[in-house]
């Protein structure tokens, strides 16, 4: 009896030792790599930042500084500026911009002091450093971007002079050339001949049948008769207002009579 209970109780220390002895097995994990998107969305790629953008900056002498910036696909720009508060003429420069590396910022003319951050539909300048300014007047220092309308009507179609002041054309002096306007929708750009020499710039429609055109571009050929293109020249840095009617453009100032009138070019 007792050699039996023996042999039973050496049977279980040897199984209970080799059940101790044997390590468990690690359970095997496979850790997939997943591959890291790398985003490479930029302001530059990823957003419509051409346009023009307006807003009023911090003036240290001034009551402000009113600030209209054109962007062009083509990296130009075009800036305007008025010191409110100062008997000053608005100023205008143009000229190209870089991107930085990372496309989210612009340096006008690689001026350090013309440095914008660009955001969705604003522009936002930096200091000299190119950061963004901190403290109370930070969100002075935001450009918006001026919503872009378009008008069939008036775009895409070449528009003929006929009368300048109420008076036709042919009775103010003698063009060498016929004077005429163009409006393009892509990149709002304006063209066309005073009389005499070319013209180019870019304007910006506004609701109410309004609209602005920048300080527009010419060639320098001198013609025996510069009358109508000296008129018409002037009008259009002062028209704001424009009406479509039966094929007919009249622009005009602040809603008045007709400063100029167009036919639909045949």
């Amino acid at each position: 009896m007792n050699l039996k209970l023996t042999s039973i109780g050496l049977l279980s220390a040897a199984l209970l030792a080799v059940g101790c002895n044997e390590k468990p097995k690690k359970e095997e994990t496979t850790t997939s790599t997943e591959e890291k998107m790398v985003d490479t969305h930029t302001s530059e790629n990823s957003l419509d930042w051409n346009g023009t953008y307006k807003g009023i900056l911090p003036c240290a002498d001034c009551e402000g500084i009113e600030t209209s910036l054109l962007l062009n696909l083509d990296k130009t720009y075009i800036v305007t500026t008025t010191y409110l508060g100062k008997e000053e003429e608005p100023s205008e420069k143009s000229g190209s911009f870089t991107w930085n590396a990372k496309g989210n910022q612009i340096t006008l003319d690689g001026d350090k002091n013309q440095q914008y951050a660009v955001g969705e539909n604003t522009l936002t300048k930096l200091d000299n450093q190119g950061a963004k300014i901190e403290g109370a007047l930070a969100n002075k220092y935001v450009l918006n971007k001026e919503q872009i309308i378009s008008d069939e009507a008036l775009t895409g179609k070449k528009w003929r002079l006929v009368k300048l002041m109420g008076q036709p054309v042919s009775e103010i002096g003698k063009a060498t050339s016929e004077p005429f306007i163009q409006f393009f929708a892509e990149e709002n750009r304006v063209s066309g001949n005073a009389g005499c020499n070319s013209f180019t710039g870019s304007y910006t429609l506004k609701e109410g049948n309004r609209f602005e055109t920048s300080k527009l571009a010419s060639t320098m050929k001198a013609c025996l008769d510069m009358k109508v293109e000296s008129q018409f020249m002037g009008i259009l840095e002062k028209a704001d207002t424009y009406t479509i009617k039966d094929g007919v453009l009249s622009i005009t100032k602040a809603r008045m009579a007709p400063l100029a009138v167009f036919e639909l070019a045949k």
